[in-house]
């Protein structure tokens, strides 16, 4: 099953309420929380982590599984070209996957179910005079969509790992769920917080929350789509900072009005154009087109050439086999991001699964 697939055995598609929202752990302490902030993906990082796909609960194709893990090393070990990897898994899958690994990837046996490192692993924030905490967002799973009994664990062992402090954001969700400039500014699909699958809370509350987990203090809210695919629409599939004030956003050629995707889309890149970020300064907004001739023609196939992953020196995106998109992605990701290597990857088995090279990392800030 993959993190689309998961809409056709449930709940009609809609989109996100407005007003209500869920509901995780217990507020965190608000002051411990205050001078922390999460910096933006372009500032250098000490490492990148990424989460080995391991659970045949989650993957029972023994064939697909390989594959997907073939990719998975693919993009560590090109992310490992430019800063350090660890990637975390199981002691019983070291074996296997250091054939796979370069030599220059770090393994830590902190056990994993799934790939998805951006979600379920540690979201780093820092007091900007060196010390580092991680902020728990509390993986659930997508709202219990998924076993987690590893994946739930993954930020927490990692902080005992290196001796950090793990602060309660309050909050239930993801990190692939929201993004940051670095300055002051989040951007997030209503439809992957305000949600009861992952927190019990009014929307306001949920907002003040999040903003404290990262040390924001303005909010850009979209609707996004509930029950949709396993993630409820995280916006690091659509939109993402590129730089303060600076949004790049995939959009279809036109709004088709039975798609669903497609007019969330629309919506989203209608409330970023009449937006400003905290400093009060309309945000610029970048257009990727979404690719058409691709090698995989499924439906749940993600092919998001914003899911790209910043490390030191270097974009490493996704190309998707449309020569002219696939051509127009890498020039305008060379001109929003001046001075780095675009990498490009067939990362195909990873979108099979719904999602992307940004899904599939986590940076760990070099402060």
């Amino acid at each position: 099953m993959t993190r689309r697939e998961f809409l056709g055995s449930t709940a009609a598609v809609t989109f996100a309420p407005a007003a209500f929202a869920s509901g995780g752990g217990a507020d965190g302490d608000s002051t411990e929380r205050a001078s922390f902030y999460m910096p933006e993906e372009s500032l250098p990082h000490l490492r990148t982590f990424m989460q080995w796909p391991a659970s045949r609960t989650v993957h029972p194709d023994r064939q697909f599984l390989r594959i997907l893990q073939e990719t998975i090393a693919d993009i560590a070990n090109t992310v490992a070209e430019f800063e350090p990897v660890v990637m975390l898994m199981p002691q019983a899958s070291e074996e296997a996957a250091r054939r796979l690994l370069a030599g220059t990837v770090e393994i830590w046996p902190i056990p994993t179910e799934d790939l998805w490192c951006r979600d379920s692993g540690p979201v780093f924030v820092t007091d900007g005079s060196g010390d580092l905490a991680i902020s728990q967002l509390n993986f659930n799973g997508w709202g219990n969509k998924q076993v987690h009994a590893n994946d739930g664990l993954v930020a927490q062992r990692v902080a005992e790992r290196l001796g950090l402090r793990v602060i309660d954001s309050g909050v239930v969700g993801e990190g692939g769920g929201v993004e940051t400039d670095g300055e002051g500014t989040l951007l997030a699909h209503e439809s992957s917080w305000v949600n009861p699958n992952r927190n019990d809370l009014p929307k306001h509350e949920i907002e003040r929350r999040l903003l404290g987990a990262l040390g924001a203090d303005k909010m850009i809210w979209a609707p996004g789509i509930a029950g949709a695919d396993i993630t409820d629409y995280h916006i690091d599939s659509l939109a993402r900072f590129t730089a303060p004030g600076k949004v790049l956003i995939q959009l279809p050629q036109a709004v088709d009005p039975e798609d669903p995707w497609s007019a969330a889309a629309f919506e989203t890149y209608d409330i970023l154009r009449a937006a400003t970020d905290m400093s009060g300064q309309p945000l610029e907004v970048a257009v990727v087109p979404e690719p058409v001739g691709i090698r995989v023609e499924d439906d749940e196939f993600v092919a998001s050439y914003v899911n790209y992953y910043v490390c030191n020196g270097a974009v490493i995106a996704a190309e998707f086999g449309d020569s002219e998109t696939d051509s127009e992605a890498e020039r305008l990701l060379k001109e929003l991001y001046p001075g780095r290597e675009i990498v490009s990857l067939n990362v195909d088995p990873v979108g099979e699964m719904g999602g992307g090279i940004h899904c599939a990392t986590q940076q760990q800030p070099l402060v």
